[in-house]
């Protein structure tokens, strides 16, 4: 086959423009947080009790920054990618974790030094404190969403269970700002440094509401999504067929993923991200799911006409980021699912070869419909099958070479689990393919 010679896509820029926006904002707050420092508005009793002050307000300061990378706005979602966006939640929770560890401990320290009173004596008297108790309270919640994030407890952990815990960082929100309304002295030096603090405090939990609350709403209002179809694909895969009003105007993209909800046939906290695994043509959405979970497993019961609750769409692993002309898809297992959306769009031009790794041909899902599209799109399908071993190591650095010899010039899509995403981006980074044309979906999602 005659292949189209490499040439470059033009980029548009939209995730280094996401990413600079992000930065500035950072920073910009950073630099106003230190001058509200250096003028409080009360002196601290000691030393220690002004590190506790200084700690608290950055602790603050990150608690905010943390909703807004909850947020899940479309303009950040679509050019950075909750992968990436996750990754920053992340680091903040790591900062916000130890955060709430030494503000209190400095606090306490620097009050039972006056009195050498022991501190463990001290914090039943700062709890008789009503805005110190709620304080207290949000730091032990904190402490619970910390220890179900650690990846240990979160491989052990149902992702219903985990979403569900995840929930308490509302509560904790509410108990924040009350504990801030009454104990905050840092911020209110003067009536700028007030308006900027609740300002910026507003800000955040304005976009909170607005990404996870209203702009879901008002989209499932307004397109009404129904189950159309259940299929069996294989024994423990599922495909749910979803239709609505004015799909188009959901503004989809091959590639990307809904929170999807079941009112009536689950509970309203059981949210799962599953793919598109197919192109959306503005009539009907399609996902396809393996029974891994109780609420995977359950799609197969679904009934003709269950209303469907759909947050989204999420998600940068879209034709959008490509930078060259042609393309390398990359999938395993049930990952195949945002890849075979990718392999049938149409924007997705020039060369495609799409490598697809099973255990066995009989784990493929969505077999026939790829070599369809492969025959459609004049494309390369390869089904990688038998366990990895010495011998058998299709995703090596001289593996992936064999399999696609001009793969520095192409564009690398690579979805599926973690174990075999990660060799894959490993080997891209060891063959000199550009982070630039280094393209992943690991779902992870920030609660």
């Amino acid at each position: 086959m005659i292949t189209a010679s490499p040439r470059r896509v033009r980029r548009t820029g939209q995730a280094g423009a996401a990413y600079g926006l992000l930065w500035v904002f950072l920073l910009l707050n950073l630099a106003i947080v230190e001058l509200m420092l250096a003028h409080p508005a009360t002196p601290a009793h000691n030393t220690l009790t002004t590190i506790g002050r200084v700690l608290g307000l950055h602790l603050a300061f990150v608690m905010a920054l943390q909703l807004l990378l909850i947020a899940r706005l479309p303009f950040l979602d679509r050019r950075i990618g909750p992968d990436k966006l996750t990754q920053w939640h992340r680091w903040t929770g790591f900062a916000l974790f130890w955060l709430v560890l030494l503000h209190p401990t400095f606090v306490l320290l620097g009050y039972s030094q006056p009195g050498r009173i022991p501190i463990l004596s001290e914090i039943p008297v700062l709890a008789r404190q009503m805005p110190v108790l709620l304080g207290m309270i949000a730091a032990g919640l904190i402490g619970v969403v910390a220890v179900t994030s650690v990846r240990a407890a979160r491989k052990r952990v149902p992702y219903e269970v985990w979403h569900a815990i995840h929930l308490l960082v509302y509560v904790v929100v509410g108990l924040g700002v009350i504990h801030q309304v009454y104990e905050g002295s840092a911020f209110k030096t003067n009536n700028f440094t007030q308006a900027y603090w609740w300002g910026l405090w507003a800000f955040a939990i304005g976009a909170l509401l607005t990404g996870r609350l209203l702009l879901p709403l008002a989209r499932n209002l307004r397109h009404r999504l129904r189950v159309a179809a259940v299929v069996a694909e294989s024994g423990d895969v599922v495909s749910v067929h979803v239709t609505g009003r004015n799909l188009h105007k959901l503004h989809a993209r091959a590639g990307q993923f809904f929170l999807w909800r079941f009112p009536g046939h689950n509970r309203w906290w059981q949210a799962n991200p599953w793919s598109l695994s197919a192109a959306p043509d503005g009539r009907s959405l399609r996902l396809t799911a393996k029974a891994i979970g109780r609420t995977s497993a359950g799609l197969r019961e679904l009934p003709v006409g269950t209303r469907v609750f759909a947050e989204g769409p999420y998600g940068a692993f879209t034709a959008v980021a490509r930078t060259r002309q042609d393309t390398l898809l990359i999938a395993g297992g049930i990952g195949i699912t945002p890849i075979r959306a990718l392999f049938e769009d149409e924007t997705l031009s020039g060369d495609i070869v799409v490598l697809y790794r099973v255990r066995t041909p009989a784990d493929a899902v969505l077999l026939g419909e790829l070599r369809n599209l492969a025959g459609l799109r004049h494309a390369r399908l390869h089904v990688l099958t038998g366990r990895t071993s010495a011998d058998n190591r299709p995703f090596s650095p001289e593996g992936l070479r064999g399999l696609v010899p001009d793969i520095t010039e192409r564009d690398v899509f690579v979805c599926g689990p973690a174990p075999m995403t990660t060799e894959v981006l490993r080997s891209l980074k060891a063959l000199r393919v550009p982070a630039r044309q280094r393209h992943a979906e690991l779902f992870r999602l920030a609660a």
